[in-house]
């Protein structure tokens, strides 16, 4: 895979990948991407709005397990996909952090929009964090 962009990895009863980037926030922007590439071909979103993300974490794997879940929960609160991300992530006292973000894509069209698998919720099962040779890699598994 290279460093850059996700991949999905094996499991035996829900969705398992790795996002990876040069910085901390590509990882994050491409975790996002493998949540949407599950429910959806991402390349049939367009982008017609954006939304602001934010949200405050204790350690980085609750960053990771917040993004994702405020993603999803737009998802199916307001029946929106996304293709496109931005993600700023700061460091807070006491090693808690704040990320603001932002989500662009369009509403669920089923004439336009595959519908592929319904993600449940975010888990924190196998999530880790890594920076190996100055690439960042997110592992997480999405209950489905």
């Amino acid at each position: 895979m290279g460093c850059g962009g996700f991949k999905f990895l094996e499991h035996t009863a829900d969705v398992y990948f790795v996002s990876s980037g040069y910085s901390l926030e590509e990882a994050f922007v491409n975790a996002a991407k493998a949540l949407f590439e599950t429910i959806t071909d991402t390349s049939k979103v367009d982008i017609d709005l954006c939304i602001e993300v934010s949200d405050s974490c204790h350690d980085l794997p609750n960053c990771v397990y917040r993004w994702l879940e405020d993603l999803l929960i737009l998802h199916d609160s307001r029946n929106l996909l996304f293709s496109g991300f931005e993600f700023r992530l700061s460091e807070q006292s006491e090693g808690r952090y704040m990320f603001s973000a932002k989500a662009c894509g369009e509403a669920f069209n089923p004439n336009k929009h595959e519908p592929r698998v319904v993600v449940k919720a975010v888990t924190y099962s196998l999530m880790s964090i890594e920076n190996v040779d100055n690439c960042w890699s997110i592992y997480a598994v999405l209950d489905v």
